[in-house]
Parts: C-alpha cells; structure tokens; sequence
C-alpha cells in the first residue's frame, strides 16, 4: 500500500491492512505535525506533491526495502494540502517475522522518503513562512 491523500489517515486501517499471520512485529512510525519548529511557533504546515512521481518514488523506495529486509507487508501513506498542529503528515508501516527488521526498514523507508520523494513543505509561522527541507 503507497498512496499520497488529502484526508486525514486512517491507523485503524493502515494496521488492519498491516497483520499478517506470520507477522512476529508491526512496526508503525507516524509523522504529526508539533507546533514549533527550531523555537518558532508553528500554526500550520502546507504540502504540496507532484502527486504520480511522488507515488512512483515511494513504490521505488517500498522496492528497495524489500530487498534488503523480509518485509511481509507495508504502507506508506503521506498527506498532501493544509495540515493543522497535531494532525499526521506521514504514516509508515512495516510487518516483518522479527523486530530489528521492522524498525530498522521502517526507519529507511521515512529516512528515504525526506530525502528524495517530490512531496514540499512549507511551514506557516504567526510572523511568516517559509519552504523548508527535511531537518537534520
């Protein structure tokens, strides 16, 4: 399961979809918008994607952890459009036999999703805004 939406996302789901009988762990990791960013109060965050390849680019990304871990079943789910503070941004869910696998492919995936998929940022201060990259 990849997809890029404008609804809020659904956990219930994503985890139903996630179990699997040979499945020993399901590693969740969920982006939520806070409301601050390096001292700045935050009120929203917008994002915008150039919506096919960014779908494409985190199938690639799925892909390629797959062949690295024995991933059993994944999600990825991002949000695009006017999130508010508290509201998830990014859903990435891994189900594997073991543990370390499911967090160390579930860390790759988000790691690799910040870095390379056409999805943009732009957090909305109460003084500003401002378009920004994936923080350190």
């Amino acid at each position: 399961m990849v997809t890029l939406i404008a609804e809020p996302i659904d956990v219930t789901s994503a985890l139903n979809y996630l179990q699997s009988e040979q499945a020993g762990a399901i590693d969740l990791f969920l982006g939520v918008v806070r409301d601050n960013t390096q001292e700045r109060p935050v009120d929203r965050l917008e994002y915008e994607a150039y919506d096919r390849m960014a779908v494409s680019e985190m199938q690639k990304i799925a892909d390629q952890a797959r062949q690295q871990w024995p991933i059993l079943r994944y999600a990825i789910i991002h949000r695009k459009g006017t999130l508010q503070i508290g509201e998830m941004a990014v859903l990435i869910g891994v189900a594997t036999a073991h543990r370390a696998d499911a967090f160390d492919a579930c860390r790759y995936i988000i790691d690799t999703i910040k870095k390379t998929v056409p999805i943009w940022k732009k957090e909305v201060f109460t003084n500003g805004e401002e378009w920004v990259n994936a923080h350190p």
